[in-house]
C-alpha cells in the first residue's frame, strides 16, 4: 500500500495519504473552462478528478491535479481565486462497496462532506474523491477496513 502523498500524521506515525484539491472560483462566462483545462495541458499537469457547482454568476470548480505545486502555479498565472484542502482518494477495489465505505465512516459518526469520481486511467480500479469532517480518523478506519487510499504521487502522469 502506497505511502506517498501528504496527509495527517497519526499517533501510530504513519502518515494517511490524502491530496491536494483546488476549489477555484471561475466566472460564468463562456470559454472560461477551456481556458482553465488549457492551462494545465500547456504544464502537463493532470486535473485527474472535477467537479462542477455552478451558481448565477461563478461556478466552483473542484479539481485534483497530478501536482499541486504544478497547479498552484498555473492558477496564480491565470490570476483566479482557489482554495486548498486536503481530501482523501479511495479505491473500490477488492470488493470494496460505496455502501461499505458510508457504512464504515457512519458508525465512526463522520459526516461527508462532499464526494465525486477520479476521471479512470490505464489501469485505474474506481476512485473516489472524498471530504470528511476528519481526515486523519476517516483515513485510518479505511485503512484498517483495507480500503486503498491514494497520495498524489499515486495519481498518474501527464500522457498515462
Amino acid at each position: 500500500m502506497s505511502q506517498a502523498g501528504t496527509g495527517s500524521g497519526t499517533s501510530l506515525g504513519y502518515t494517511i495519504p490524502s491530496v491536494t484539491q483546488f476549489s477555484i472560483f471561475l466566472a460564468n462566462k463562456v470559454g472560461k473552462m477551456m481556458e482553465l483545462v488549457k492551462g494545465f495541458d500547456e504544464h502537463q499537469c493532470r486535473i485527474c478528478a472535477l467537479a462542477v457547482h455552478e451558481a448565477s454568476d461563478h461556478a466552483v470548480v473542484r479539481i485534483v491535479p497530478n501536482d499541486a505545486t504544478e497547479a498552484r502555479k498555473i492558477l496564480n498565472e491565470q490570476n483566479l481565486p482557489f482554495m486548498e484542502s486536503e481530501i482523501l482518494v479511495i479505491c473500490f477495489d477488492n470488493g470494496h462497496t460505496l455502501t461499505g465505505m458510508c457504512e464504515f465512516l457512519l458508525r465512526a459518526e463522520l459526516s461527508i462532506r462532499f464526494m465525486y469520481p477520479l476521471m479512470a486511467w490505464s489501469g485505474s480500479t474506481q476512485t473516489l474523491a472524498l471530504a470528511v469532517d476528519d481526515l486523519t480518523l476517516a483515513g485510518q478506519i479505511l485503512r484498517r477496513k483495507e480500503f486503498r487510499l491514494l497520495g498524489e504521487a499515486d495519481l498518474p502522469r501527464a500522457g498515462e
